[in-house]
């Protein structure tokens, strides 16, 4: 497997920009399904947002990256006063990390959201850091003018301002929609929601996802789509038997990990 280095030179095991790319051609919950094939962690409510999320760039498909996270309090207009070089402090963190990146946003304001970390100048100055976007449980405005910049985001909402929007905290755990989030994790998302990855995932995430997406559509979705011709009977039948080589094929790939009803 190729492997990508840290900025210090020492190599991480971690996927390579050109596998990064191949996940991009699935949409999350084909990932997901990769996902529960290979973890040890709890597949109702581990690793993906157990809350609500909205896509604003629905048109830009999917978007992978690795967690870089920060923690903010728009209506808070003190962290200005006490942290006046916060912002070149934070973009210096966010500038040391390895691409792609996605900022995972914590608001603390949170349900009362009031304004946005995230607008025409953060998505671009962003964008040329190597983030291809973002993840936040607050709000989001300029939502064109961040399309333009090529910046997906995932949000709570959109608001009008920013109020005072600064980076509190920053290269921490943060929850957003549910989820607690660790810096450097790698994350897939979409208009369905996103799927952090602990490091051991990632390792073999890809060819889950394959196997299982090719698993697919060779037992039960052919199964559904060859029926022309067949009585209802034989078509249950050949569902019934679809379900089972479906279900062999993943346990003989994965083990007794593999239990999705189908």
């Amino acid at each position: 497997m190729q492997t990508n280095r840290t900025a210090a030179g020492c190599d991480t095991g971690r996927l390579s920009h050109g596998q990064l790319l191949e996940l991009k051609r699935w949409n999350t919950p084909t990932i997901y399904n990769g996902w529960e094939q290979i973890t040890r962690r709890d597949r109702t409510c581990d690793g993906f947002n157990l809350e609500e999320t909205r896509d604003f760039m629905p048109q830009m498909g999917v978007m992978v990256g690795y967690a870089v996270t920060v923690v903010i309090e728009p209506s808070n207009s003190e962290h200005p006063k006490k942290h006046p070089g916060g912002w070149s402090e934070y973009r210096r963190y966010v500038a040391s990390r390895p691409g792609p990146k996605i900022v995972v946003v914590q608001d603390l304001d949170k349900p009362r959201t009031i304004g946005s970390f995230w607008g025409e100048v953060n998505a671009n100055t962003h964008r040329a850091l190597g983030c291809v976007g973002t993840i936040t449980d607050g709000a989001i405005r300029d939502v064109c003018e961040m399309t333009n910049a090529g910046f997906k985001a995932l949000a709570h909402r959109m608001c009008v301002g920013h109020a005072w929007s600064w980076p509190v905290r920053w290269d921490c755990s943060v929850e957003v929609f549910g989820q607690r989030i660790e810096p450097g994790q790698l994350i897939h998302a979409d208009q369905h929601g996103f799927l952090a990855m602990m490091l051991d995932e990632e390792a073999h995430i890809l060819e889950a996802a394959r196997f299982m997406d090719s698993n697919e559509c060779n037992t039960i979705i052919c199964a559904a789509r060859d029926c022309a011709g067949k009585s209802g009977e034989d078509l249950l039948r050949q569902m019934d038997e679809a379900g089972t080589n479906f279900r062999q094929a993943a346990k003989a790939r994965f083990g007794g990990a593999s239990e999705q009803g189908i």
